[in-house]
């Protein structure tokens, strides 16, 4: 006999969220397969062998030895079988083991509290933190509000906290506690009032956008930033430094010798769904970064004060790096990079000859091949009703990419 399995959402583990056409085809079922806590939630019509089993190899072995006596089986999941689901990961199996399947849709979590807060939740940006390490502060980024699938350590109160943490404290957060169960709690409060604090097993949370500029080319004007007596990678240098990276919306990115900040700022602003890291020693340039970071609402850039490499050493490893000084170690600051991931993309800006063979030589020492870039910008400035070109000193973008 051939089994034929019917993947089904069971809605919020709540009987009542089951749909009709689920209801039907658990009626039809001969066994019904999911995790236990799902089990014991079924209609008490529900009396076919009900057999425990979460993980998709699993299901499939208990579906394979099924074949001898059951024609029939549904496999239960909670909430929606497309959003976060178990069903992911089994359908391949099912395929690959010929076992025909047909997929029925549950009532999820993100459409329970969004029917309860009475909203449209089609532009929230969906995030699972079950589980999974899980960035909070990336997910406010997106210029909408962010519902996330919490559990374990990526609870509503460690999720708050990483906002707190990103100087977010007042950020808008609503907790939906045990949706469709009798004990369900609707829960609004700020991410200060929340982070820490215990929320049940079954919560989700949603988080308001956080405060963002437009998002544009990378190159803000030199004199949208904050800049004191510290030097400032200027506006094309840091726009073609940017363009040397290739930075993604994902990347974790380093810069190194960050300065005003100013690179750190663009770098946060292009891998906004990701981190940026700004290292610096001086303490009157950590102090401009900090402000450069709140002007630009760069929530995702973390300043580290310290001396490269050594700073560098606790940092997760870097998808793209700027390295804009190094206090003369260069070499071991290349060194670290490329330890710490060796396919990093780097660039290194250089404005004097010696730096340029610094960072060639440090580069062929890590077996990595180097592209140099001069630029030479000259601007225009009026004088006795005349426009005159004056230069900037000319700037070498080295760049290299790991093995």
């Amino acid at each position: 006999m051939q089994v034929v399995l019917t993947a089904l959402g069971g809605g919020c583990e709540a009987g009542d969220t089951l749909t009709a056409e689920a209801l039907a085809a658990l009626a039809q079922a001969d066994c019904i397969v999911g995790a236990a806590r799902l089990l014991k939630a079924l209609p008490a019509g529900c009396t076919q062998n009900r057999l425990p089993a979460t993980k998709p190899e699993a299901i499939l072995e208990i579906l394979l030895g099924q074949r001898g006596g059951c024609g029939c089986c549904a496999v239960v999941y909670s909430g929606d079988t497309g959003f976060y689901s178990g069903t992911r990961g089994l359908l391949p199996l099912l395929e690959k083991a010929g076992i025909p399947a047909r997929v029925l849709p549950g009532i999820s979590s993100v459409q329970l509290l969004a029917a309860r807060l009475g909203r449209p939740w089609q532009d929230w940006a969906r995030i699972s933190a079950h589980g999974l390490a899980c960035d909070a502060v990336a997910g406010v980024m997106q210029g909408r509000p962010a519902f996330f699938l919490t559990g374990g350590a990526g609870g509503p109160g460690g999720l708050a906290a990483q906002l707190v943490a990103a100087g977010l404290g007042g950020l808008a957060l609503t907790v939906g506690e045990n949706l469709s169960y009798p004990e369900e709690r609707i829960l609004h409060g700020s991410a200060e009032q929340f982070a820490g604090k215990e929320f049940a097993p079954l919560s989700v949370l949603l988080a308001e956008a956080a405060p963002t500029l437009p998002r544009r080319t990378p190159g803000w004007p030199d004199t949208a930033f904050v800049r004191g007596g510290t030097p400032m990678t200027k506006q094309l240098v840091r726009a073609a430094a940017l363009a040397k990276l290739a930075v993604q919306p994902t990347d974790t990115t380093w810069d190194v010798g960050a300065g005003t900040g100013s690179v750190s700022v663009e770098l946060a602003l292009a891998a906004y769904a990701g981190h940026t890291y700004a290292v610096e020693r001086d303490p009157e340039a950590c102090a401009l970064i900090r402000q450069n970071r709140e002007k630009f609402c760069a929530w995702n850039l973390t300043l580290t004060q310290g001396h490269a490499p050594e700073a560098l050493a606790a940092l997760p490893p870097p998808d793209a790096v700027f390295i804009g000084g190094s206090g003369g170690a260069l070499g071991q600051v290349v060194a670290a990079v490329l330890g710490a991931n060796p396919h990093a993309r780097l660039c290194i800006a250089a404005i004097t000859l010696n730096t340029l063979q610094a960072a060639l030589a440090a580069l062929a020492e890590a077996g990595v091949a180097a592209e140099v870039s001069q630029l030479a910008a000259s601007h225009t400035k009026t004088a006795g009703g005349q426009q005159l070109l004056l230069a900037n000193n000319p700037v070498f973008l080295i760049v290299g990419n790991g093995a």
